[in-house]
């Protein structure tokens, strides 16, 4: 096997280390310079209402945290309306505000309450969203995302993807004592829930394109073993445990395929397809280099992969048709690995080596091929698009630590999702 694709599979294995209940930090180390200043004004509530969460506070944060937004601190607002007819756009102006949300949070039965924003813009008066939106106690936190999502949209033309989820590999301890887990959380790191643990390796966690089951290889019988498990239920199906490799899950875009990679009996990797309904396996790739890491493009009728049939790790695109021949992507530089696209498949998402480091890039599929290299770190790998293409969460280390990054599409803005405890790696963004 190639010594670098032997490297990076041996780091994604076993480098990174139980989450647990632990708390998450989200640090924004680099914002865009020409952040849209906007204020979150506390919802009017209750007092049972105001004692339970925070709304407000969330969509201001989320909104924050994509470092698109400038939120105002709360010290600083004057006043705190909660409906249009209450603001003083000429004030807010002064403050120098171009948008400002304003709500209000009332219970109307035992654990329900009832939400109502607006956002408006502070220059033209002109009311821009008015919802209202019912949640349990519970489902607070979502409102809030979803709310944010909203203004997120309203503003940019961009889908919000506050209110969607993530999944990745956790790992607490040290050999020959780890506990690795498989976790689902919010796409900002909290309400994270143990999907799968065991003391062997998790790897590779795939979203089915319903964002109802994930696939993931399984390493405890001590082999890799591709499962595919059910979110709600937990009930699991062994997929496939072929002798020797069982590799790199892929959900097709309908769902009913999934791509994998497996060993022949020299032990040589190739991309396969599995009609889930069937068992029946397809061979994609059949070459004496290794192919591995399959990912669907948006017509389910082809797959983007790495190999090193050209002497380096680079990415190629192949058919699923009989003859279909693969066709090289990647020429910039010696290493181009672990290809992911974009939902609308115009951007293709990768690994690169540059400088000895290992960083995430951008290739655009709708141009020129233009290359962007959008991350700094040593060790930068595993990306994952949004569902709205605007940004990319990867793994990455952070002072020793394996940590989970997030990077715009455009390299502008950075941040940070830093565990308390553990070791994070392998994260994959749900669809919506």
């Amino acid at each position: 096997m190639n010594k670098h694709i032997c490297q990076v599979i041996l780091a994604l294995a076993l480098g990174f280390p139980w989450l647990g209940h632990a708390e998450f930090v989200v640090e924004v180390t680099k914002g865009q310079t020409e952040a849209i200043p906007i204020a979150v004004v506390p919802f009017a509530s209750a007092e049972l209402s105001a004692a339970s969460f925070d709304v407000a506070q969330l969509v201001s944060d989320d909104l924050a945290r994509s470092g698109r937004f400038k939120t105002m601190d709360r010290k600083d607002m004057i006043e705190q309306p909660h409906s249009g007819a209450n603001i003083g756009f000429d004030d807010w102006r002064r403050l120098n505000n171009d948008y400002i949300v304003v709500g209000t949070m009332q219970p109307d039965a035992t654990d329900h309450f009832n939400i109502t924003y607006e956002l408006y813009n502070v220059l033209t008066k002109q009311r821009l969203l008015g919802f209202q939106i019912g949640s349990n106690r519970p489902g607070l936190r979502s409102a809030a995302h979803q709310i944010a999502d909203a203004v997120f949209e309203k503003i940019l033309g961009i889908r919000g993807a506050f209110s969607t989820r993530i999944a990745y590999i956790s790992v607490l301890g040290h050999l020959p004592n780890r506990n690795y887990q498989l976790i689902v959380a919010d796409a900002d790191g909290e309400n994270p829930r143990v999907v799968m643990q065991s003391r062997e390796p998790l790897m590779s966690p795939s979203w089915s394109p319903d964002g109802q089951s994930l696939a993931y290889v399984s390493f405890e019988d001590r082999l890799p073993t591709i499962y595919v498990q059910m979110l709600k239920s937990g009930e699991r199906r062994r997929i496939s445990a072929h002798a020797g490799v069982n590799q790199a899950p892929a959900f097709s875009p309908d769902g009913r395929k999934l791509a994998l990679v497996l060993s022949t009996r020299d032990g040589n990797l190739d991309v396969y397809v599995m009609d889930l309904a069937s068992q029946q396996l397809t061979r994609i790739t059949d070459d004496p280099g290794i192919d591995t890491e399959p990912q669907w493009a948006k017509d389910g009728q082809s797959l983007y992969f790495t190999s090193d049939r050209a002497g380096g790790p680079q990415i190629y695109k192949i058919g699923i048709k009989p003859g279909d021949k693969p066709r090289r992507l990647t020429f910039q530089g010696s290493y181009n690995a672990r290809p992911r696209v974009s939902a609308d498949e115009s951007q293709l998402a990768f690994v690169t080596q540059e400088e000895g480091a290992y960083r995430i890039a951008t290739m655009d599929l709708r141009g020129r091929g233009d290359v962007q290299v959008l991350t700094k770190g040593h060790f930068d790998v595993s990306p994952s698009f949004a569902p709205n293409g605007a940004v990319l969460i990867y793994a990455s280390r952070d002072r020793g630590r394996g940590v989970l990054a997030l990077v715009s599409a455009d390299g502008r803005v950075q941040q940070r999702l830093v565990s308390s405890e553990g070791e994070l790696q392998e994260p994959a963004w749900a669809p919506f």
